[in-house]
């Protein structure tokens, strides 16, 4: 769709992607409705400022279809079974998230798509790669999912050589043209399968970001399932399957030799040679899970045509965003360390890995997930565990039948004061040489806004500590 002027666009959904969708649709000469099931405050704010524009907006009935789409554009979290989809799909309308509009409103000779997805890193690899693609001197942001939204990025006045993108599993749902230069899955974890419906259908969404790729389609090692995307993607002629991996690289991966990371895939003869890129202490942490994103953000990076050095001079200049495996202060020779974006199982494993004796402190909204595994993985690591949150109950069972001698804490209260109780019954529980960590294993919105305010809570209960 090329010519706007007229077309009957309905926008699902107000909020972050919805409201520069139904502007950027009206500016183009669209006729717009948008629809959204929420009728508070905050949407009747936002609908007023749409409203002042020329654009329709029907609050509180999200499901049904306006008379005359020809479109609908869709917020990334609005699930499939909808019955607006359900509509749509009946009256043969096609739905696009706000992904899929980007990439149909680039510029002729617009950036390629550097793209990551995954269930857990995606953030600190993109970011990463954009550390890396400026170490070389190209003009980039880190988009999509994170910083700038990749409609101002397509639309705006600057102009960019790359664009390092982060993809959610229900951003890549309703992108079905999208085709990226080169890509990268992390790994992959159950994780919103009540939106899905299935671990298949979410692994499936999750390699559409492989679809079409023209120089490299990157994929963990240690994760088969990435892999096998890899194998049922239709590329490009010529593109290659790249692998990155914490143990020594075989022919087309990178890996760690010797406290190095090194390129087996983007050097000549890659069979007998290899390139050093950097040493694990220019990542930051060198936990082992973020070596795995490192690995991941250099494998794209390398596959645009970047220099190794510029691999090395990006990773020095990153910086990691709060709450990711960030350490907050010593305490009488006891860490203390803020993951709480480790906001699933997964992502809280490879937290509890990166340490050898942990008070753990975990809990929270389970969001449907079960602790067996994480808890019989780390059960040697645990010095003592804390509990919080309404759904702790399910992590003090799976404890007991794979961790039944590690002393636990079962915090009752849920007031956000709790977090300073969970501190300093850590504390009690903790020895010398320690690591309290935070990696709730679960969402924080039984108790706070979001993970941000879970992990400041922490950070100051542990400056209390040491006061």
């Amino acid at each position: 769709m090329t010519d706007w002027q007229g077309k009957n666009v309905t926008v699902a959904g107000l909020g972050v992607s919805g409201v520069p969708a139904a502007k950027v649709l009206h500016g183009l000469g669209a006729k717009v409705t948008v629809v959204n099931d929420g009728d508070d405050a905050r949407a009747r704010e936002q609908a007023a400022q749409l409203e002042a524009l020329g654009v329709t907006v029907r609050l509180g009935d999200g499901d049904t279809l306006p008379d005359g789409t020809e479109l609908i554009v869709t917020a990334p979290g609005w699930k499939p079974d909808k019955p607006l989809f359900a509509a749509a799909d009946a009256a043969g309308v096609p739905v696009w998230g706000d992904v899929e509009l980007a990439w149909r409103l680039r510029k002729p000779g617009a950036a390629p798509w550097l793209a990551v997805t995954g269930t857990n890193g995606k953030t600190t690899t993109v970011q990463m790669l954009a550390a890396i693609l400026e170490a070389a001197g190209l003009r980039t942001a880190a988009v999509g999912n994170i910083g700038v939204s990749l409609l101002d990025a397509v639309l705006g006045e600057e102009e960019y050589d790359v664009l390092a993108v982060e993809l959610s599993s229900y951003q890549l749902h309703w992108a079905p043209s999208l085709r990226a230069h080169s890509a990268a899955v992390l790994n992959l974890a159950p994780d919103h399968l009540d939106w899905h419906g299935s671990m298949e259908a979410y692994a499936r969404d999750k390699g559409r970001v492989y679809e079409g790729n023209r120089v490299a389609c990157v994929y963990n090692v240690a994760d088969k399932a990435t892999e096998d995307l890899v194998r049922e993607a239709d590329v490009e002629e010529g593109c290659r399957a790249v692998g990155f991996t914490l143990g020594t690289p075989g022919p087309s991966q990178l890996g760690v030799v010797e406290g190095l990371l090194v390129d087996r895939a983007f050097v000549e003869n890659r069979h007998k040679n290899a390139q050093e890129l950097a040493e694990v202490s220019d990542v930051r942490p060198p936990a082992p899970h973020n070596i795995a994103n490192a690995l991941a953000a250099a494998a794209l990076a390398r596959a645009y045509g970047v220099p190794a050095s510029a691999v090395r001079d990006g990773l020095r200049a990153f910086t990691p965003d709060a709450h990711r495996i960030a350490h907050v202060a010593d305490v009488d020779g006891v860490a203390y360390v803020d993951d709480s974006k480790a906001t699933n199982t997964h992502a809280a494993g490879a937290s509890l890995a990166a340490y050898e004796s942990i008070v753990w402190i975990a809990g929270g909204l389970a969001k449907g997930a079960t602790f067996d595994e994480l808890v019989a993985d780390a059960a040697k690591r645990l010095r003592g565990a804390v509990l919080i949150g309404r759904d702790r109950a399910l992590i003090r069972e799976a404890l007991a039948r794979h961790a039944p001698e590690v002393p636990v804490v079962d915090l009752e209260r849920t007031d956000t004061g709790a977090m300073l109780q969970a501190v300093q019954e850590a504390r009690r529980l903790a020895q010398p040489g320690d690591t309290v960590l935070l990696a709730p294993a679960c969402a924080s919105m039984d108790m706070f806004t979001n993970y941000n305010k879970r992990g400041d809570a922490f950070a100051q209960a542990v400056r209390e500590l040491g006061a």
